[in-house]
């Protein structure tokens, strides 16, 4: 199995990618929608946040208030990152339990959607491709606003606390221009996932793991043969 990584900025239209992939039967992990499953309302990252950030980022549901805790996060690095550290290493867990289940289930390649795979750089050494999804700026801003319902200034805020699309796109495999129509994106995200599955990575990948499992089990052979370290089983004896 190898893994694909799909990233870029807020509104840049990395959900339209993925689904491509999730309609051709790719596996998806999105890393937005674990960050929201684990702040629901009794999990260990609610408590930790309601605990950080007091009960006004709470909504009379008991669940986090998430627009009124960006505001707080957003104009302020220190609890922007103070929040970082509650939420991401159970991000990073469960992200890693996914990839997991998905070798062990046999997969060719999953996708990882990451919105800060550069800021953070989660399994950066595992991925094999990097597929970064951009936009012009001005149409990011105005998608944002009307997404998420933002202030221009609140907008604004959000996106200048990421890398720059520019960078993003720089260091990525792939890049993939959502300023036009859906159609055009879903068509340049359909060629990219043909073509991943056409390749032999994965082949590679198996018969890389596999001898490592082998050269393990020889080195252990080979010192048991100096030391002699591990019990003689006598098969025979057990069936008497």
């Amino acid at each position: 199995m190898f893994i694909v990584a799909i990233t870029g900025g807020i509104a840049s239209g990395k959900s339209t990618v993925s689904r491509v992939f999730q309609r051709n039967g790719i596996p998806v992990v999105d890393a937005d929608e674990i960050a929201r499953e684990i702040v629901m309302p009794g999990k260990r990252c609610w408590h930790k946040i309601r605990k950080e950030f007091g009960d006004a980022i709470l909504l009379p549901t008991r669940e986090i208030n998430r627009a009124a805790l960006g505001r707080t996060v957003f104009e302020n690095k220190e609890l922007r990152g103070r929040l970082n550290m509650i939420t991401h290493p159970t991000i990073h867990r469960t992200i890693f339990f996914h990839v997991i289940k998905h070798l062990l289930s046999g997969k060719q390649w999953i996708v990882l959607d990451l919105p800060l795979l550069f800021e953070t750089g989660i399994l950066m050494d595992l991925i094999y491709k990097i597929i970064c999804v951009t936009c012009d700026p001005e149409t990011q801003l105005q998608r944002l606003i009307a997404r998420n319902e933002l202030s221009e200034e609140d907008a604004r805020l959000r996106i200048n606390s990421q890398m720059p699309l520019e960078k993003k796109c720089e260091k990525s495999n792939f890049v993939i221009d959502n300023s036009g129509s859906i159609e055009d994106t879903e068509e340049a995200a359909l060629k990219i996932c043909n073509m991943l599955t056409e390749s032999n990575q994965h082949w590679r990948n198996r018969l890389t793991f596999l001898g490592f499992v082998f050269a393990i089990l020889f080195f252990i052979y080979y010192l048991n043969k100096i030391f002699n370290f591990l019990p003689e089983i006598n098969i025979a004896a057990r069936w008497k």
